[in-house]
């Protein structure tokens, strides 16, 4: 992870098929495209990856969240519980909708804990959104359970973790709808782009509407198309698509070098009794886009990131200080800094945020510590790495 790492002559295949034939859009214009439909042949090839019936294209990580959520209903006062470490797109995409996050804290898979997420369900709860941070999952059959004796939506974002399996299952294919990003620091990337996936036909049919203005995509006739319900832009284009088309294709080849230069530091790190690792719950296997261990307590965590970064170990993050991925730096968030007034029901709703405590989550959040797991690196460069990271980690720790 990143996919951009490792550009090449597939890549540049797929860039030069849509320019030759001048079709940048991925709807219409038939008789001038050669043949070349970027955004279908991609679609085709992740439910295949995914082993799904239903893929719908869109254009961001953050549209796609909105748009299962919309697909499957969700909109105005509905609650959507979701876990306090993400990125903000988790409740922008929420909030887009007229919704509202709930935000609940994460166990030690760094994921949503299913006791606190059966603890915030109300009346107006409607969904459940586990996000796979960092390449893996939480407890889905816990999770899972909780939505089905509640009538709950279970929806996966699994934009960090495309690659990833549970009980031999795709990230994203296990909840009513599954989604991805393809931003330009993914496993995958299409520069932006983005993905949900369902097995349910309805959802996917409103996905597919709701992402192009409310068109039916019935017929060879854009124009006359009929509007079956309101809709909004959220398409990709044919040359973003055309990247993500060759990236897919050497998905699994992306994943065996991270799963390679993964297990190298881990097992460097495996030799200090002070470092635990995060859980993967029994069943999972995880993409290997990152590497996450515990320290014992948040004062040595920051001073083995000082200690990393004096020793030139890079792509290295304790949250707990971080702006976008934790919720105890989202003030704008906490505050509503909004350029438009909100609803009354979203003031409450990030009111409760703001006066809430999160200490389980500090607990895990303060104490981890994240390493993006480069592709580009040789092995002698990860083995150096390790090397670096152990003793960065024994200074600290005297």
């Amino acid at each position: 992870m990143p996919g951009f790492e490792l550009f090449g002559d597939l890549e540049r295949k797929e860039v030069n098929d849509v320019l030759d034939n001048g079709v940048l859009m991925r709807y219409g214009f038939d008789g001038m495209r050669n043949g070349h439909w970027k955004a279908k042949e991609l679609e085709g090839e992740l439910s295949k990856t995914f082993n799904t019936n239903h893929v719908q294209l869109v254009s961001s990580g953050t549209a796609a969240v909105s748009v299962a959520l919309a697909s499957a209903g969700v909109g105005a006062g509905d609650e959507v519980i979701m876990p306090t470490f993400t990125f903000v797109a988790s409740f922008e995409a929420i909030m887009m909708l007229g919704a509202i996050p709930v935000l609940v804290d994460i166990d030690d898979t760094l994921t949503l804990n299913p006791k606190a997420v059966e603890a915030a369900i109300t009346p107006k709860t409607k969904a459940v959104m586990v996000v796979q941070m960092c390449g893996s999952m939480g407890d889905l059959d816990a999770l899972q359970t909780i939505c089905n004796s509640n009538n709950l939506l279970l929806v996966e974002d699994a934009c960090q973790a495309i690659g990833g399996t549970y009980n031999g299952k795709p990230l994203g294919s296990i909840g009513d709808l599954g989604c991805f990003s393809f931003d330009f620091v993914k496993t995958i990337t299409c520069g932006e782009g983005g993905a949900v996936i369902t097995n349910n036909n309805d959802y996917y049919v409103n996905a597919d509407h709701y992402s192009d203005h409310g068109h039916d995509h019935i017929g060879n006739d854009r124009g006359a198309e009929t509007h079956p319900f309101l809709g909004y832009n959220f398409r990709i284009s044919e040359l973003h698509a055309a990247v993500g088309l060759a990236q897919v294709k050497r998905l699994p080849e992306f994943i065996a070098i991270q799963k390679k230069h993964y297990l190298i530091l881990r097992e460097a790190l495996e030799v200090i009794p002070e470092v635990t690792f995060r859980r993967v719950p029994k069943g999972g296997e995880e993409s290997y886009a990152f590497l996450n261990f515990f320290l014992p307590n948040i004062e040595i965590a920051r001073k083995v990131i000082e200690a990393f970064k004096a020793n030139g170990v890079d792509v290295c993050w304790n949250y707990f200080d971080n702006n976008w991925h934790y919720v105890r730096k989202w003030n704008h968030l906490k505050d509503k800094k909004s350029l438009f007034p909100l609803s009354a029901e979203i003031e409450q709703g990030l009111e409760n945020i703001k006066n809430t405590t999160y200490d389980q989550s500090d607990h895990f959040i303060g104490r981890n510590i994240s390493c993006l797991i480069k592709m580009s690196w040789t092995e002698d460069e990860v083995k150096t790495r390790a090397s670096k990271m152990v003793s960065s980690i024994n200074s600290a720790l005297l």
